[in-house]
């Protein structure tokens, strides 16, 4: 009963220091851990700046494999309004009716299909099917456009045994640039074709803003939504207690939902910029340094969270920024919230029980932070 539990690697520097240090291809990195400090830093666009070089922010730095800027999660404040305004509605989308019966349609078709087969590895075969197919509503596209995207691999940039693999990321780029051009030549209702059509700042976009839209689409909601679903299936797989609980008290779900990104923070960390020399927990910074919103840390912050280290199904206050904070809140938090949902609420009618058969970890090599972030693979038998 270990495999769904996620150690909290940060704590002892989080409460001694309020920081960390690691390295990133030579660039020390200062990271801030503590829930307090997280949300001010992330608040503070004019000190702590996203629209650095394009990649810069990423940790580990996407700088080597791309120069396109992802918008809007690289471009700050005033600027950053003017995309907002057009990407918000959107991106609320997955909250319309027609939206999500097709996702629940999606979901429901997978698990069905899945409860056939005597095993199966949740994270190739389960995880990623589930969110290429729910992207192609994102982006309304056709749903065959999946298959390209499975074919990819669980992973935009990276292949085994290389962090960043430029080839792998111009698949991306190159299909990309394909999709815009057959939408600018021949406009449908996609998100292409809407953002061609549109202005921000004063401005029509331009292809190389829309490409830089659509990659941080591709990007963002990949990994992400992948150590999420395979996370919380390890997690139910562990606690058929929590099934059962949630079948009994269906409206203690959304807490559910929310504590399960909480605890597992699908996503470690992201960086900013320092414009300007400053202090970080009265730790000096030269500007242009850069620092890392440690989300996974400030999630286990025990000033914050009773029994931080602990998944409480029916956590009532639940500050979690593992969808960030302040202006550069995730777009695709709405779309997230809604496959687990759908994911979970399925599982309720369906899955008696879920066996862990066979699994191997994914651990970040963060410096001397070793944090497990999901699974490679995760080998499961669902039971009906």
């Amino acid at each position: 009963m270990d495999k769904s539990k996620f150690l909290d690697p940060f704590e002892k520097e989080r409460i001694e220091k309020g920081f960390g240090k690691m390295d990133d291809q030579g660039e020390e990195v200062t990271m801030v851990l503590g829930h307090k400090d997280v949300r001010k830093c992330a608040h503070n666009a004019k000190t702590y700046q996203s629209g650095a070089a394009p990649g810069r922010i990423v940790i580990p730095s996407e700088e080597n494999i791309r120069d396109i800027r992802q918008i809007p999660f690289e471009v700050d404040p005033p600027l950053h309004k003017g995309f907002r305004d057009i990407l918000d509605p959107w991106f609320k989308r997955p909250l319309e009716e027609e939206y999500t019966t097709k996702l629940k349609n999606q979901i429901q078709s997978l698990v069905k299909e899945v409860l056939k087969r005597d095993s199966l590895d949740i994270v190739s075969e389960f995880a990623l099917p589930l969110q290429s197919r729910a992207l192609t509503l994102l982006l309304n596209t056709p749903y065959a456009q999946a298959e390209t995207w499975i074919s990819w691999g669980t992973h935009v940039f990276r292949s085994e045994g290389s962090a960043l693999d430029a080839d792998k990321a111009n698949i991306l780029y190159d299909y990309i640039d394909k999709e815009i051009e057959r939408a600018s030549a021949a406009p449908t209702d996609d998100l292409y074709s809407v953002l061609l059509a549109s202005e921000a700042n004063g401005k029509k976009l331009t292809k190389e803003e829309v490409k830089g839209v659509i990659i941080l689409t591709f990007a963002g909601g990949r990994d992400t939504v992948i150590n999420a679903v395979t996370n919380s299936i390890s997690y139910f797989s562990e606690h058929p207690e929590s099934l059962e609980r949630l079948r009994n008290e269906p409206e203690i779900l959304n807490n559910t939902i929310e504590e399960l990104i909480r605890y597992f923070s699908p996503l470690t960390q992201m960086g900013r910029i320092t414009t300007e020399d400053t202090t970080v927990c009265e730790h000096a910074l030269k500007a242009d340094s850069k620092i890392s919103l440690c989300w996974a840390s400030a999630n286990r912050d025990a000033n914050v969270f009773e029994n931080a280290n602990e998944i409480v199904i029916d956590r009532k206050i639940n500050p979690h920024v593992a969808f960030g904070f302040g202006t550069h809140n995730c777009l695709g938090a709405t779309h997230a919230r809604q496959i687990l949902k759908i994911l979970i609420s399925t599982l309720l009618d369906e899955v008696k029980s879920i066996d862990i058969l066979d699994y191997k970890e994914n651990i970040e090599d963060l410096g001397h932070f070793k944090r497990k972030v999901g699974f490679d693979s995760l080998h499961v038998k669902f039971n009906s």
